[in-house]
């Protein structure tokens, strides 16, 4: 189905074919991620894997359902893109501008001398952005695997226990209960470490009364899942109570908004809104969600600056924080699709705040 929608682009835009080598959109197209090759596929549907020896075996038995012909590299990539390019008779070619290297451009240009080369744009982005019902049971898969492991791993997390120590568990954990690997490096936080959005897991020790931060992710066949949660260990204080509770409110308020149709800067606002009635949207210092799929950022940001509106097919993380320095951060982050029938909830652990 990828490959059809990959050919309805080429044509649409009046071109004769699209090169891929950016690893993310190879998988989109083969079903895997190698982390080198190249695919190439016409306005006609013909579609073509090359690799080295090292992904042939793979690379076939995904052309099982993909359908691309798989061609084992002889000399170079671009000998073999050339070879295609002369069959077909491209002489426009779709290229990912935005992530080509200037030695791959050049390595390609001077080759294929006969052939212009058309930037993409965000466009395969864009492609990629809609999601189909077997991407979205991917993601549900990777969603389910890392709550799963998160409800293992808090039977854990005590006073004593480091923050280096409790990520190293989680990611042991969510890779016994069958993830590929982590979506992205792990996020566990405690204490006043937690006011730093994207802080680093050190040999800090947990201490009660602390809040633990943890930003989490499994992957299922390529495709991710995120989340954040914020607990507090032993006790927590009514400023702490009082700071969940409007972080909570403000994700609420966002994803209520959300909806096909609505500006991906309108949701932010509604999440914004909530905390600047109370001064405290000052110390929310990141953009409101981001699309989650192949990579673990793509597509549309729900951000002040977006000109994007979401559309049926969207997946992306509604996660407002605030984050007062030397003292305590919080962020409490839910997956969201926007199916045909309507905005669809794909995290399912509880965000009432957690006392351990």
């Amino acid at each position: 189905m990828h490959i059809e929608k990959i050919a309805q682009l080429i044509k649409e835009n009046h071109s004769d074919a699209v090169i891929l080598l950016n690893e993310s959109n190879m998988h989109y197209a083969c079903g895997f991620s190698p982390s080198e090759g190249v695919v190439v596929i016409t306005a006609c549907g013909d579609g073509y894997h090359i690799v080295d020896s090292r992904y042939t075996e793979t690379a076939i038995c995904h052309s099982k359902k993909t359908g691309l012909s798989v061609i084992e590299i002889n000399s170079t990539f671009a000998d073999e893109v050339k070879k295609i390019a002369d069959k077909h008779g491209i002489k426009r070619i779709f290229f990912e501008n935005e992530t080509i290297s200037f030695m791959q451009y050049e390595k390609y240009t001077q080759l294929l001398t006969d052939t212009e080369f058309i930037p993409l744009d965000n466009q395969f982005m864009q492609l990629r952005n809609v999601k189909d019902i077997e991407e979205i049971n991917l993601i549900k898969d990777a969603n389910n695997i890392a709550e799963k492991s998160f409800l293992e791993l808090l039977p854990e997390v005590k006073a004593g226990k480091t923050e280096k120590e409790l990520a190293a568990l989680f990611d042991y954990i969510m890779a016994k209960n069958g993830s590929d690997g982590v979506s992205f490096d792990t996020i566990l936080l405690a204490g006043s470490h937690t006011s730093m959005p994207h802080g680093v897991p050190s040999d800090r020790k947990i201490k009660d009364g602390d809040f633990v931060l943890f930003d989490f992710g499994a992957t299922c066949s390529g495709y991710h899942s995120d989340m954040t949660r914020t607990v507090a260990v032993g006790h927590a204080t009514d400023e702490m109570i009082e700071a969940y509770n409007l972080v909570l409110k403000a994700q609420l308020a966002g994803i209520k908004a959300l909806n096909s149709g609505v500006k991906c800067a309108d949701v932010y606002k509604a999440s914004y809104d909530v905390l600047e009635e109370q001064d405290m949207a000052k110390y929310f210092r990141h953009s409101l969600g981001h699309g989650v799929g192949l990579d673990i950022h793509e597509g549309y940001n729900a951000s002040p600056k977006s000109k994007d509106a979401f559309e049926v097919g969207n997946v992306t993380s509604i996660e407002p924080g605030i984050y007062i320095p030397d003292k305590f951060g919080i962020r409490i982050e839910d997956l969201l699709y926007i199916s045909p029938r309507g905005r669809e909830n794909l995290s399912k652990i509880t965000k009432e705040l957690i006392i351990l």
